[in-house]
């Protein structure tokens, strides 16, 4: 990857997006783990709620503007996964069920970080894009933790729902992953297409 353009391929409103959502997540970790009351947890969630926002903002606006840019490809999902692993993370420190959620999601997005290098270093191809699966599994995960943020003191029965959900919803989207790479119907595309 050459960068031609540096205004073009680097500062461009997506990718500036993508850089306000990673510094959004230390403001969020910070409010969340020394939240002491409901107001607290509403800020924390509603900080979770404009990151998701700016997620879907700047990809749209990539698209329709044509900013989309290989820094933007990989920035973009880097601040999607390091978001929902501080989010998980925070939320499996209050309530220990969760750190299994945490284990999952550190297996899947590993083998997809390793597997796509390996794909991209030996093969020169790329995985274009996230797939249908990944796209609900991030939505759930998303919707489902935020409604755990806002409510301050949630049932031990609601956090073991959430977490089965995310749970049944990352390991769809980590097989379809693993299909899309080692299927029969790969998935997988040099990097120009």
């Amino acid at each position: 990857m050459i960068i031609k353009d540096w205004k073009k391929d680097v500062f461009t409103i997506p990718n500036v997006l993508s850089l306000v959502r990673l510094l959004m997540i230390p403001v969020y970790v910070v409010i969340y783990l020394n939240a002491e009351k409901a107001a607290d947890y509403y800020l924390a969630a509603g900080i979770l709620a404009v990151s998701c926002l700016t997620d879907l903002i700047d990809g749209k606006i990539a698209r329709h503007f044509n900013m989309q840019s290989y820094i933007g490809m990989l920035l973009d999902p880097v601040a999607d996964k390091a978001t929902q692993f501080a989010l998980i993370v925070c939320l499996a420190v209050s309530y220990p069920i969760v750190w299994n959620l945490v284990a999952l999601f550190v297996i899947k997005e590993g083998f997809q970080l390793i597997v796509g290098m390996i794909t991209y270093f030996k093969d020169g191809k790329i995985l274009n894009g996230a797939l249908l699966p990944g796209k609900i599994c991030t939505t759930i995960l998303f919707v489902s933790l935020i409604i755990l943020v806002m409510i301050p003191s949630p049932s031990k029965t609601l956090v073991t729902v959430f977490t089965i959900v995310d749970a049944v919803f990352l390991t769809i989207a980590f097989v379809t992953y693993i299909l899309a790479y080692f299927g029969k119907n790969k998935k997988i595309h040099d990097i120009e297409q």
